[in-house]
């Protein structure tokens, strides 16, 4: 924030104003992206031929475009600026709402909600605009604000989208997921005519304006940047094979053959990804880069790191947490014998997570501008989230083998105590988790400015990355090693970032 004014209710401050109107840009995607989650329901109760295995297919198809579009979006708005691509992609992601909203095929669901993924990408978009207006000093609290009230969309979409169709719409659940879409895509022209790019002088030169594969260092970064490239296209490719194992009417959803042919043309498009980061890098590197340009590329590996392994797991943890503390706790009765751990409670902890947006991700870019060290507070938060999946995972006990053979778990005390206990446990991690992704994105912006949105598109997409291998892991295991799992994936980025993040220059200077 400029050091006129720090207040987040300054409206005459153009800093707080673009603020404000780009977190709710950010806000109405989110709405969007999720908005199909609270009515599933009712579509499954309206549409005969809709199995709770097709809507697995769907939540899959919802965030498998996600990664390429984050990635291609980040590129786009350090071309074109983040004003331009943000109101177009709100504009243009119409079409397959609408679409989804009124299909009547598993087909046209199933793709129009994997182009309707791509809405996803807006989270970096507005990374890119918050940067833009924001000094090194103050970031870490606008980007925090700016995602923690953002991301907020997906828990309002559970909880509006389903009022209105069945409390004013009378049950159409259609027409509230299309209001969703038309909504923002109106929203999207407003914020076209209202937001600029950049304050008044800070304008870039038209040789800044770069988009295409990140220029690096040397030769040990163009290596990590290969090898890093290689990730996005396996979630990619495993999203397929998920796909793959769904079952409609006894045939699968995609046959090996088209998943093979998916595999093939994504090893084509690395090669060629591949080809084009050479071209730019070896005859710059050749060259000789100079010290101004340098910058680490560890730095964004070790941020890919924290997001796969923070976002990733609250995109998959949000899956099955409700369903974990039902049947953990489903033993746990009232004196009258009724059960404690109803649905309607199990669903409220699970709703804990994206609740506590609204606070721990904007103290989490707080912290990173406070401490004095944005390397420090992201370690920090990291083994905030080691602990705390370390210690959900201790809530529960393995118990004796079920009917079906599979292992069934128990509270380790089956007492109304242990279970308030279990709650704190999981905001606990949830805090952890939601602030690690308000630290990440704190620290983007000071790792190369001209190339936030790039390095925010990688890291952006690496979070859907690991929500794919963590949910497609969880197939293979049980609640209580999946949680052991997350906490090894934090301890795993922890690591990571002890030896390759490093603290930026001038991450705390009150200038642009």
């Amino acid at each position: 924030m400029t050091p006129k004014s720090h207040s987040l209710i300054d409206f005459k401050n153009p800093s707080i104003r673009t603020l404000h109107f780009t977190w709710i840009a950010f806000f109405l995607t989110f709405v969007v992206w999720f908005n199909m989650a609270g009515v599933l329901s009712k579509m499954i109760e309206q549409f005969d031929w809709l199995s709770k295995s097709n809507v697995k297919a769907l939540l899959v198809t919802n965030v498998a475009l996600t990664i390429p579009a984050r990635i291609i979006v980040g590129g786009l708005i350090d071309k074109f600026g983040p004003r331009r691509i943000f109101a177009g992609l709100m504009v243009i992601m119409l079409i397959p709402g609408l679409t989804f909203a009124f299909g009547n095929n598993l087909t046209q669901l199933a793709l129009s909600r994997l182009f309707l993924g791509a809405i996803g990408a807006g989270f970096v978009i507005g990374i890119k605009m918050t940067a833009n207006w924001f000094t090194p000093k103050y970031i870490g609290r606008a980007e925090g604000f700016y995602a923690g009230w953002g991301n907020f969309g997906s828990a309002a979409a559970a909880a509006m989208v389903p009022f209105v169709a069945v409390n004013i719409l009378g049950g159409d659940w259609r027409w509230s997921l299309a209001i969703t879409s038309i909504v923002t895509s109106i929203y999207g022209v407003i914020y076209f005519l209202i937001v600029k790019d950049y304050p008044a002088g800070q304008e870039p030169s038209a040789k800044q304006k770069k988009g295409g594969p990140m220029p690096v260092s040397s030769y040990f970064d163009l290596l990590q940047y290969l090898i890093w490239e290689l990730p996005l296209y396996g979630a990619l490719g495993l999203v397929a094979f998920i796909l793959h194992k769904q079952m409609i009417h006894g045939e699968h959803m995609i046959s090996m053959n088209v998943v093979v042919g998916i595999w093939i043309a994504l090893f084509v498009v690395y090669l060629a990804d591949i080809a084009r980061i050479l071209k730019v890098n070896l005859p710059r590197l050749k060259a000789g880069v100079p010290e101004s340009e340098k910058f680490p590329f560890g730095s964004v590996g070790a941020l890919n790191s924290t997001y796969f392994a923070n976002f990733g797991a609250e995109l998959a943890i949000v899956s099955m947490l409700p369903m974990f503390f039902y049947e953990v706790f489903s033993g746990l009765l009232y004196p009258d014998g009724t059960q404690v751990m109803s649905l309607t409670f199990a669903g409220a902890v699970a709703g804990s997570f994206a609740f506590m947006n609204l606070v721990a991700r904007p103290l989490g870019g707080l912290l990173s501008d406070k401490m004095g060290s944005r390397k420090k507070t992201m370690m920090l938060y990291m083994s905030g989230i080691t602990i705390g999946f370390f210690l959900m995972a201790m809530i529960a006990k393995y118990g004796p083998f079920g009917a079906n053979g599979e292992t069934t778990l128990l509270p380790q005390f089956n007492t109304m105590g242990w279970l308030i206990v279990s709650v704190i446990i999981t905001m606990f991690a949830s805090f952890f988790v939601q602030g690690a992704e308000g630290a990440t994105f704190a620290m983007i912006p000071s790792i190369k400015k001209e190339m936030t949105g790039r390095i925010a598109g990688m890291a952006g997409a690496y979070g859907n990355v690991g929500a794919v291998t963590y949910l497609f892991l969880y197939n293979f295991m049980d609640d209580k090693s999946f949680l052991y799992m997350l906490s090894a994936g934090a301890f795993i980025s922890l690591v990571y970032c002890f030896f390759m993040l490093k603290e930026p220059k001038d991450a705390f200077a009150d200038n642009f």
